[in-house]
């Protein structure tokens, strides 16, 4: 699969679809529309009220003082003949401001960053190899600094960027428009559609006085199989968390390297 920025990174949110005429699939918990239930037509408008809930959504997400979250998501690989291999894993987040740590898990592939405002460390556990290099002192220039110098994108950090004013900008959007309603895990949410880029993308939005995103899809058209990233969110809601969560400290085993810098090839 292509590697681009267009978030399909790791990671994700939750909830889903059509608000009339509704069964409920047992093994997952998800409202999902009957059968003979036509799919949403498609909009090139963008809408303003689906605009302003993902923006009421980042900015509940930034006004939070710590966060915990679970993130259990899937995400499809292409191999060389065009087939669609579909790989999970599990991602936990620990947020406050500034600090972030976030540890994936797959079976393929184990990580861990950790970010306490003033460093950011990347960790591989399975080999014990670390690099630590100097960060600036909030978690929007901390992303946007190792996005620029060292090419990492981490998972989820586009949530948090469309209530802020240096963020994304409305323009980037192709189409916005929100799909229905529907109750994923119990919570009910709002489904909204976006188009931006070379990405189209699906959040689910909790309803009511905390907009937590729910679930997230994210489909990659620069590749003809149309790989897809889905994931499924559960929050904590300002959790207790010290100093001592955010550090990381190495053991007598393992080795610290260096982070190679990044020059992006627009790929």
């Amino acid at each position: 699969m292509k590697s681009s920025r267009t978030r399909i990174a790791i990671l994700g949110v939750a909830t889903i679809a059509l608000a009339a005429c509704q069964k409920t699939d047992d093994k997952t918990g998800t409202t999902l529309p009957k059968t003979e239930t036509q799919a949403p037509k498609t909009s090139a408008v963008v809408n303003p009220e689906a605009v302003a809930a993902l923006r009421n959504m980042s900015r509940y997400l930034t006004s939070l003082t710590t966060a915990e979250i679970t993130s259990n998501g899937s995400i499809d690989v292409v191999t060389e003949d065009g087939q669609r291999i579909q790989m999970d894993g599990v991602t936990n987040y620990k947020l406050r401001k500034p600090g972030f740590v976030i540890d994936f898990k797959s079976d393929l592939k184990n990580r861990r960053f950790y970010y306490d405002g003033k460093t950011f460390t990347e960790y591989t556990p399975g080999t014990g190899f670390y690099a630590t290099v100097p960060a600036p002192g909030t978690n929007r220039e901390a992303l946007v600094a190792m996005y620029k110098q060292y090419g990492i994108s981490l998972p989820l950090e586009d949530l948090f960027r469309w209530g802020d004013p240096a963020g994304r900008p409305d323009d980037q959007l192709k189409s916005a428009y929100q799909v229905g309603t529907a109750t994923i895990d119990g919570v009910a949410t709002d489904h909204y559609a976006f188009r931006e880029g070379e990405a189209d993308w699906e959040l689910w939005i909790q309803q009511g006085d905390q907009p937590l995103p729910r679930k997230m899809v994210i489909v990659d058209r620069t590749d003809d199989a149309r790989p897809t990233f889905t994931a499924r969110l559960d929050w904590k809601i300002n959790p207790p968390l010290s100093n001592s969560d955010f550090t990381f400290v190495p053991a007598a085993s393992d080795k610290r390297i260096g982070l190679a810098k990044f020059q992006e090839t627009g790929e």
